[in-house]
């Protein structure tokens, strides 16, 4: 951070450029676009895409809000799936019947702790003639088939957010793709359409594109943080599983839990990463009301499935049109789950939510 602020370039420098070297060699992707949020990152890839105005975009009914957003923001029209229960991502079936003569695109989300089904979606893309990119926000280090999560498609992001499993001070992002022209479409929309890093390097992008570009470059002081946290990454994500595996081991026996994460990865070539630790219960705003009375946190991830948004009201969605969806969004809570979480903590938790179910099933 030193060195940041000694060379007086405080976004798209030395340290954001080091940066994308580093996460292209860890993902694997052949580019790495730096940017200044996740979100700013899904809308650059549409864009860069091909994204027309109008054009339909399926996700996911269960996300967060910027996977929707990023849509809009970019110009498409989202058109909802329901999820598929145990991984939370976009059901394959679901979206082979979601799809109309509208749909150009489809965006699986990677949520929590596992990607989606990519092969069984990507056969449904492939059929209908879908263009495929990924909102894999949470997904850093995630794998399918030994090819880190954004690089399924045409392409993916990262979100740097705090809380995210390698995390900035604030807002960053990233576009992961392997397509070179993606690639430079990308760097050039998130720097006003320069395709470098200084004010001679204007225009990049051509006028027959009439794609203008924004100020969504990333500040080197988050690229510094992330450059010193990225070599404790894996590290992390070691703790992270270790954590899970403890929370499944108090938890799974418990009555009144309905769901506990459960693993996808199936060979060596994949990878599972734990980026928050989320239970299903009936009873779900009753705990978190008696854990937060006990000082423990909790996070609803995510309250009110997306068609149900009030500004998507007028795509004239249903209670009842998403019901996986709508399920995890009643009874789904994230616990305490951070690599410095201290055992006696997670006990605790475990404890507090075990006395709590025995007494909701005994007044039951």
């Amino acid at each position: 951070m030193d060195d940041v602020f000694d060379s007086g370039k405080f976004s798209h420098g030395k340290q954001v450029g080091q940066l994308e070297t580093e996460l292209a060699h860890y993902t694997g992707a052949r580019h790495v676009i730096g940017v200044n949020s996740g979100t700013d990152a899904l809308v650059l890839l549409l864009r860069a895409c091909g994204l027309r105005p109008g054009d339909g975009v399926l996700v996911p009914a269960y996300s967060f809000f910027a996977t929707a957003s990023a849509v809009v923001l970019a110009g498409g029209r989202p058109q909802f799936v329901d999820i598929d229960p145990g991984t939370y991502a976009m059901d394959p079936e679901a979206l082979d019947a979601a799809v109309t003569p509208r749909s150009r695109f489809v965006m699986p989300v990677h949520l929590f702790h596992t990607m989606a089904d990519m092969a069984a979606l990507d056969a449904v893309a492939r059929r209908h003639g879908l263009t495929v990119v990924e909102d894999s926000a949470e997904a850093i280090g995630m794998r399918r088939r030994g090819v880190h999560a954004g690089l399924h498609g045409r392409g993916g992001v990262l979100s740097f957010f705090p809380s995210k499993t390698l995390g900035a001070i604030g807002d960053a992002g990233a576009v992961l793709t392997d397509d070179p022209e993606i690639a430079d479409t990308v760097a050039a929309l998130r720097h006003h359409g320069r395709g470098g890093r200084t004010l001679n390097d204007f225009p990049a992008i051509s006028t027959e594109s009439a794609l203008p570009g924004a100020n969504s470059k990333m500040d080197d002081i988050q690229a510094a943080v992330l450059l010193a946290k990225l070599p404790l990454l894996e590290e992390h994500i070691a703790r992270r599983a270790e954590l899970a595996a403890a929370y499944t081991a108090r938890l799974r026996d418990l009555p009144g839990i309905l769901r506990l994460p459960r693993a996808v990865a199936q060979t060596p070539d994949d990878r599972d990463v734990h980026y928050v630790y989320l239970i299903e219960t009936e009873h779900r705003d009753a705990l978190v009301d008696h854990l937060e009375g006990q000082g423990i946190g909790t996070e609803v991830y995510y309250p009110l499935p997306l068609p149900h948004q009030p500004v998507f009201g007028h795509l004239g969605h249903r209670p009842g049109d998403f019901p996986h969806a709508e399920a995890a969004a009643r009874r789904a809570v994230a616990l305490p789950f951070h690599p410095d979480l201290p055992p006696g903590d997670l006990d605790r938790v475990c404890d507090t939510i075990g006395s709590f179910l025995a007494t909701t099933r005994t007044t039951a």
